[in-house]
């Protein structure tokens, strides 16, 4: 079983889906991680964002994997551990910016797709487009947002927990940017499919975020 959660930046998708896959008990495939590795790599080895031609030569070489340590999922970029270093602000941006780029896009389609369907029992996989691009065919599908002042809220109290440096207002200037830029971008914009159910979290805690989808699942035969 695939199970796609879309939505905007903030909305607790990746904490959500964490909290998700371990109470299904199935994989979980952070697929915006995937486009965050891509901008550290291009930043780090000094590829424009915007470069298609060089961005194209440098994902092949790029090495993405997904594992467990201590209870919390880690990301690792060509053997190191990028799990924080992935969420820094600079690199929200710069993930946003590289998913825009169909060549980006396009190479890591196949990876995607391949680490959701080799998961046994199923994955669970968050993004922008899982629902829409990814896995048009996924069993279940869930659009997850609040209202953008409080997206903003929550990322700023994870970003300061982090030790990030920061301000509320520039958290909020940065989302809003990412939301346009996101939305309409002409390859794969952000937006919920058609068969998407729609878990407006703005005043739901996360375990009742999580319960919604799993008596979701369960109404529609999917989980028991």
């Amino acid at each position: 079983m695939i199970v796609a959660i879309d939505g905007p930046a903030g909305a607790g998708k990746s904490t959500v889906s964490r909290r998700l896959a371990a109470r299904l008990g199935l994989a979980l495939v952070d697929t915006g991680a995937l486009y965050r590795c891509v901008a550290l790599a291009a930043l780090e080895s000094g590829v424009g964002w915007d470069d298609d031609a060089a961005l194209a030569e440098l994902l092949p070489r790029l090495a993405i994997g997904f594992g467990w340590e201590g209870g919390e999922p880690k990301v690792y970029l060509d053997g190191r551990d990028v799990s924080a270093a992935i969420r820094s602000p600079q690199i929200s941006q710069g993930a946003s910016a590289v998913s825009a780029r169909p060549v980006v896009r396009d190479g890591l389609l196949g990876l995607q797709r391949r680490l959701g369907r080799a998961a046994v029992g199923g994955a669970v996989l968050e993004g922008r487009d899982i629902g829409t691009v990814v896995f048009p065919d996924a069993e279940a599908k869930f659009f997850l947002t609040a209202e953008p002042r409080v997206r903003a809220e929550r990322r700023f109290l994870e970003l300061s927990a982090k030790g990030v440096p920061t301000s509320l207002a520039q958290v909020l200037e940065d989302q809003e940017r990412r939301d346009r830029d996101d939305s309409s971008r002409a390859v794969a914009p952000l937006a919920q499919a058609p068969d998407a159910e729609l878990v407006e979290s703005t005043h739901l805690g996360l375990d009742e975020v999580v319960e919604q989808m799993v008596q979701s699942l369960r109404r529609r035969g999917l989980w028991a």
